[in-house]
């Protein structure tokens, strides 16, 4: 039974409509149907009749840090404008102390999380990783440590020449926590050999993932978009995503990613303008009609900007992220967003958009902080 206050002007979104209001799983073909459509409001209105079912108003944030400990990579993939190969200018390698030193420097909210991601530098060991993980756990023991792309660890599996598994675990056992979603691209293999044929390829990444889960460790996923994919590309990669998750319930969240096509390769070969609001409000919208069995669709506010992320909340997305401090690999693609963004910043814009700020760790457990202390609840 379709709402009264349901206004649905595209009437091929009708049958959709009715399956979601029931709780049914939606199919390939509707996922293409929902992105071809431009009734944008209809498919907000679902999106955020599923956000509430699941969440209520409740939209979860965290006080984060990212570190990226090196833009050296040896891949060259055509959407990138963060790697630099190691003589030319800007490109930069962290000393531990240095990272360590990153960690903790000019921020006075305690952070409950570090975001560990960077490129595939030729000469660092893998021994360096694993210090600066062990580094990390034993200078700041109460941080979650969420960190490494599947294509860092591919590349540590081919530096090493361990498994897949046992790169996991020396990680997991120096003290990694979880895994980001980042590195997922676009899973359609024509697309993947134009915009990042350096990388690992889709079933290498969810293999990644899947390992992940089995150890014992929780992950996010992504996508890419805006870039040459189609909707049919964008809905095979959501249902692949969601495959894997019936099987282990590992994942997270999920959070789109727009291209960012401003110092990148692919920007040149084939213009583009960035992303739409449109499109940005639309692909959260589509995540949280078919990613049914995801807990969580974050609005990334330092790809969407603040404002299109606040909007988001209306969309589908019940998770802002948090206040990254400084963010390195979508400004060097050229995004214009602030770099950080203080908790009460994040806590404003919850509260305008009409939701209920809670604050989380990467686990979405509870956060209670006083003037001297943090307290996750466990």
């Amino acid at each position: 039974m379709i709402p009264q206050n349901l206004q649905i002007d595209d009437r091929v979104l009708l049958p959709i409509a009715e399956k979601v209001l029931a709780g049914e799983r939606l199919s390939f073909q509707e996922g293409v149907t929902i992105y071809q459509s431009h009734d944008l409001l209809a498919i907000g209105y679902l999106a955020h009749h599923v956000r509430v079912r699941m969440h209520g108003m409740r939209t979860y944030f965290n006080v984060n840090r990212h570190i990226n400990p090196t833009n050296v990579c040896v891949a060259s993939c055509k959407l990138c404008a963060f790697g630099r190969k190691p003589d030319v200018p800007g490109a930069y390698t962290m000393a531990l102390d240095e990272a360590f030193r990153v960690a903790g420097e000019n921020w006075s909210e305690a952070v409950t999380e570090f975001h560990i991601v960077g490129g595939l530098h030729p000469d660092l060991s893998f021994e360096y990783y694993l210090d600066l993980v062990r580094g990390l756990k034993e200078r700041f023991p109460t941080v979650h440590l969420k960190g490494f792309t599947a294509v860092e660890i591919g590349y540590f599996s081919h530096l090493t020449r361990l498994s897949y598994r046992e790169v996991l675990e020396r990680l997991k056992d120096a003290g990694l926590d979880s895994l980001p979603g980042g590195g997922a691209e676009i899973f359609a293999p024509a697309i993947r050999r134009v915009i990042c044929d350096h990388k690992i390829g889709a079933h290498m990444w969810l293999k990644v993932h899947r390992l992940a889960h089995e150890l014992g460790m929780h992950t996010n996923a992504t996508m890419l978009y805006g870039h040459i994919e189609s909707a049919e590309d964008r809905v095979d990669h959501l249902l692949q995503l969601r495959k894997l998750q019936d099987e282990t319930h590992g994942f997270q969240t999920y959070i789109p990613l727009a291209f960012h096509p401003a110092n990148t390769e692919l920007g040149k070969l084939v213009p583009h303008d960035e992303t739409s609001g449109f499109m940005d409000l639309k692909n959260v919208a589509v995540a949280r009609l078919l990613l049914d069995n995801f807990p969580h669709i974050k609005a990334y506010w330092i790809m969407m900007t603040p404002r299109v992320a606040q909007v988001a909340l209306r969309f589908g997305a019940d998770d802002l992220d948090g206040t990254v401090v400084e963010e390195k690999i979508y400004h060097d693609a050229g995004a214009t967003t602030p770099q950080a963004m203080t908790r009460q910043q994040l806590v404003r814009l919850i509260r305008e958009a009409g939701c209920e700020p809670f604050e989380r760790d990467t686990l979405y457990r509870s956060v209670t902080r006083t003037e001297t202390s943090v307290t996750v609840q466990v």
